[in-house]
């Protein structure tokens, strides 16, 4: 895992840096310009080897000093510079006017309230942008929005911390206009600080670059502690997966098992015949990630279905509520998977109060959220708990939470914006137990506050992930993990990990039946 940080978290690292005498802030604004510099040259190496021509776009605050900075160091490297400015260089903050002075000693500033696209393109190597960086708290208009909207549309090879416009808590688009810009933003590269912030792994920001540098500038001790703060942390790391200060895949290695209940027995329930093979993904994911035992829970008209695709997994009639319930008095099951096409009627209704009622680790997933939410009375509701983990998509999300899900969707018109994470958070301190919110961007929080976010973008994009089934292995990799003793929230996280990397590990030309298979493969690659 990375820690992730906010906007505000960032500052306030920077400043205790500068008020401990440990830095100053033209000192930062040095380092930060080098190392855009740097990642600039460790992205296209072939800039590096000759001089090209740079177009700088600066702003009025300390994101355009930096700009200075970088267009300064790409001269001394024997570019062709050409800065512009949005703003008045008489109202920039200290430390970036010195940079600007700098850089007016060495070339020219063209202020400008516009941008000729086609000019940008035909005359640069490089277009950097440098106008709002991380601090942006006001929606753009008027002039900064066309500014901004000419730039985009031209193409931006490199942005300073985050692309122009964009709020760092939430990955939205802080725009004043009802109808906001949604097209393509064009950039290449972010070159951010110390860590990458939360809004690089959030909706619209997480899918306009290609890619993410993440430079230190000196203040590696000033971050936060792990987990410490309500800090939202990536499972993005291509070399391993930590869940919180154990190495979470260690738990998946083969240890002393006297039989295979050691390693749990996961019950997943089906719907009717020709209705099971969500199910039988789910049970498929749940047997592949480790469970010693899985057995699928299918109405009597199903069992043949079943019995002629499954020979691992066991098969357990499961026709109603009365069934379920001498079903799980054997308490060697220890796990619970209910949803992937289960059917959503009274007969399910009241299989998934037994199930509840049980208080055995369990995934809700697909009809399982319907459910609930078709449930008027709300008790279901009221029967979930912590060992729970709900993984609804944004659709589920919208039923299920609809106020939520209201204030997710309204506008961005101020910073920080309400986010992906906040609306999570919320959710699962509602729900008193673990929510999965799917997507490229999936978040993971559970009732404390603790929060995650499996991005499936930059060098981990996957989007032929976006396949029928693909979930309900998800949910089977969960009700794995589960019986293998992980808690909810471990569980979710790993899972969720797991299942990008079984698409990478695969890739293009992916279904869902594919990503159970590429387990093993996974676990060798991770050591296991």
């Amino acid at each position: 895992m990375t820690e992730l940080l906010t906007a505000a978290q960032m500052r306030a690292i920077e400043q205790a840096a500068i008020e401990s005498g440990q830095v100053t802030g033209l000192e930062l604004m040095e380092r930060a310009g080098r190392g855009v510099v740097e990642a600039v040259f460790e992205e296209w190496p072939e800039l590096a080897a000759t001089s090209h021509r740079a177009v700088v776009l600066c702003g009025p605050g300390n994101n355009g000093g930096d700009g200075f900075v970088v267009a300064r160091l790409l001269k001394e490297w024997g570019w062709e510079v050409e800065v512009f400015l949005y703003g008045d260089a008489d109202k920039l903050p200290p430390d970036a006017k010195v940079n600007y002075e700098r850089w007016v000693e060495m070339g020219c500033i063209t202020p400008n309230t516009m941008l000729e696209r086609d000019y940008i393109i035909a005359n640069s190597d490089l277009t950097v942008d440098a106008i709002f960086g991380t601090g942006l708290a006001r929606p753009l208009e008027g002039d900064a929005r066309a500014f901004c909207m000419e730039m985009f549309k031209a193409g931006v090879d490199v942005a300073i911390d985050i692309p122009s416009g964009f709020c760092a808590d939430s990955g939205r688009f802080l725009d004043s206009q009802e109808e906001v810009y949604d097209g393509p933003m064009g950039v290449g590269l972010v070159v951010t600080f110390e860590r990458a912030k939360v809004g690089h792994y959030l909706g619209a920001l997480a899918d306009q670059p290609e890619s993410i540098a993440v430079k230190t500038i000196g203040l590696s001790d000033k971050v936060p502690s792990f987990r410490r703060n309500g800090n939202v942390v990536a499972l993005s790391d291509r070399g391993g997966h930590r869940a919180g200060s154990k190495d979470s895949t260690s738990m998946l290695r083969p240890g002393k098992a006297f039989h295979k209940y050691t390693h749990g027995h996961a019950l997943v329930l089906s719907g009717a015949s020709g209705k099971g093979g969500a199910a039988r993904l789910a049970a498929r994911g749940a047997l592949r990630i480790g469970a010693g035992v899985v057995t699928v829970g299918c109405p009597p008209d199903a069992v043949v279905e079943n019995a002629s695709q499954l020979n691992a997994i066991m098969l357990e009639v499961v026709y109603d509520a009365d069934a379920l319930a001498r079903v799980l008095t054997d308490t060697r099951i220890n796990a619970l998977c209910l949803g992937p096409a289960l059917g959503k009627g009274a007969q399910e209704r009241e299989l998934v109060r037994v199930a509840l009622e049980a208080k055995r680790p369990t995934v809700l997933d697909a009809d399982a959220l319907s459910i609930l939410f078709f449930d008027e009375a709300d008790a279901l509701f009221g029967k979930l708990h912590k060992n729970v983990v709900l993984t609804p998509h944004a659709g589920e999300f919208a039923r299920l939470f609809p106020d939520i899900a209201e204030k997710l969707n309204a506008p961005a018109t101020k910073g920080p914006a309400y986010s992906k994470v906040d609306a999570t958070r919320e959710a699962a301190k509602r729900a008193g137990c673990v929510v999965l919110f799917k997507g490229a961007d999936t978040v993971i929080a559970d009732p404390d506050g603790r929060a995650s976010i499996n991005s499936a973008h930059y060098e981990r994009a996957a989007p032929w992930l976006a396949t029928a089934g693909s979930g309900d292995v998800l949910a089977g990799f969960i009700t794995g993990l589960l019986a293998r003793g992980y808690e909810s929230r471990e569980a979710a996280e790993t899972a969720a990990w797991l299942h990008v990397e079984c698409a990478l590990h695969f890739g293009p030309g992916l279904i869902a039946e594919d990503l159970p298979e590429q387990l093993p493969e996974v676990f060798r690659s991770l050591g296991i």
